[in-house]
This record gives structure tokens, sequence and C-alpha cells, in this order.
């Protein structure tokens, strides 16, 4: 199991960073954002602390995928009070089944031990008795999401995943772009890759980071407020004003790699939308 040289990984927990200990590794050049695109995600309220080209896009706030369509369509954003949980204007109508499919095995597939990972956070959400509920299928065809795995060059510079948020048809965010490498390389358990693909399922269907008014609560450094990212940051009615690392969130910006089932205020939040 490689150790990681800091407490936190930058994570969407998702999409974080691990570093490893080993000197002989090179890390991956990291191609720069023009100025002119770092201008639009900040103007959106997202921060650029760490914002790198990704797929055919880019990923900011270390998991939350945005593309040039994207920075063209959101409105400026808006900085937001302290509260404690928040979702995006855009829900998923219920009830409803979600379909999630991941490819399993081979190249491009995922081990028996991230599916694992993928069927304990499907089993989380439907625990909740919700209005929504998800189901692991075992063909992409119609599928609401579809996990598939990062490039190999995108799991070497240490992202994690990422996701977007529902769309304005009342539909989830369809993909998620998860690494496959969270238990061979950095020795995660089976309830640690939960909680992060689950974290990446949070933002498909509307939920945004917990502590978003204050990333340095769970990733450390200085203080940033996320916005409202032009996707909206709504106070989730009945969560407390505050958060904090301690309190352990699914859906806090970064983290450990530790098992974060949901607690007693992800629970109120999740049974509020849906």
């Amino acid at each position: 199991m490689k150790k990681f040289n800091s407490l936190l990984i930058a994570s969407a927990f998702a999409a974080g960073i691990f570093y490893s200990c080993d000197n002989a590794s090179v890390a991956p050049e990291i191609e720069p954002i023009s100025a002119e695109v770092l201008g639009q995600i900040k103007s959106m309220g997202f921060s650029t602390e760490g914002a790198i080209k990704f797929e055919s896009g880019y990923l900011v706030e270390n998991d939350i995928y945005l593309t040039d369509h994207d920075l063209k369509e959101m409105k400026t954003g808006d900085r937001l009070p302290i509260l404690e949980q928040y979702s995006t204007n855009n829900l998923v109508c219920g009830p409803r089944n979600i379909t999630v499919y991941a490819p399993v095995g081979g190249r491009n597939g995922y081990s028996a031990g991230m599916i694992a990972g993928l069927d304990l956070a499907i089993s989380r959400y439907n625990a909740q008795n919700l209005s929504i509920t998800f189901s692991r299928i075992s063909s992409s065809s119609g599928a609401d999401i579809v996990m598939t795995r990062l490039s190999k060059r995108d799991e070497r510079r240490g992202v994690l995943g990422s996701a977007g948020f529902p769309t304005n048809g009342c539909d989830p965010y369809g993909q998620i772009k998860m690494s496959g490498i969270l238990e061979s390389s950095y020795g995660l358990s089976t309830g640690g890759i939960a909680t992060i693909i689950a974290h990446e399922m949070g933002h498909c269907i509307g939920f945004r980071h917990t502590d978003f008014f204050d990333r340095s609560i769970s990733c450390g450094g200085s203080t940033a407020n996320e916005g409202d990212g032009g996707v909206g940051a709504n106070h989730i009615p009945g969560t407390p004003t505050g958060a904090s690392a301690s309190a352990k969130s699914w859906m806090l910006a970064c983290t450990d790699g530790g098992d974060r089932p949901f607690n007693n205020d992800d629970r109120t939040a999740l049974n509020y939308l849906y």
C-alpha cells in the first residue's frame, strides 16, 4: 500500500490527488489553462486553484467537469453565506430508478473490488428509501449514468473521479469518470471506494460540496469559497450552519480515502430533496 505525503487527499472527494513516496516516479506534465478560460471559470464562482485541462474540458474543485459549452451557458456565480448542505438548481425528477453501468474486467474495465465499491454506494442510497433509487445494469445501452475509467494519464497524475450536475430536463448527469486504481495502487477499502463513487453520484443528482463555502475545512490550505458556480448552491432546510471535517459528510470536497457513510445531516439532506 502506498503511503501519502498528506493526510488530506484532494478529491470530487473524488478527484483529489494522491501523493506517492516513490521518488523515482515522474509526474505527468500538466497542460496550462489560458488566462481567458481561468477568468471565465472564476467568474462562474468556481475556484481556479488546482484547475486542470481534463478530457475535452476542464476539471475544477477537484472533480467538477466543465466544458467550453458549459462556461458559455452558465451565468455569473455569486458568493453565498455559510450554511451546511447545498443543492444545485436542477434536480432529478422522481420517482425514478437511475440505472448505472460500469465495465467489468479487461484493460478498460474495473476490478471486482471497484465494482464492490460501486455496489455498496448504490446500496447506501437505496437504503434511504428515497423517491429515487439506483441499480447497476450490465449494458451501457440505455444506462442513465455510465461510469468509465479515466485515461492512464489522468490516473497517474492522481485524478480520482469526475462528474457534473443534473440537466434542466430532470435527468441525472450521465457520466462518471473514475480511477480504476483506488484499490490496487492506493489500497482503499471497499468502504473508501464506495464513498468516493457515492460522492460523484451525489453530484450527478444535484449535490454541491458540504464545505463549498470554505474548502479549507476538508482540503486544508487557504479559505476558498466555491460560490454558486452558475448552477446554484441552495441551502437544504434542516441541515445545520457550518461544516466540519470531523462530521465526515460524504460530500466534503476532499477525502483522506476513508469510509464515510451518510451521517445524520446527509440523510436529512437526501430525504429533503428526494
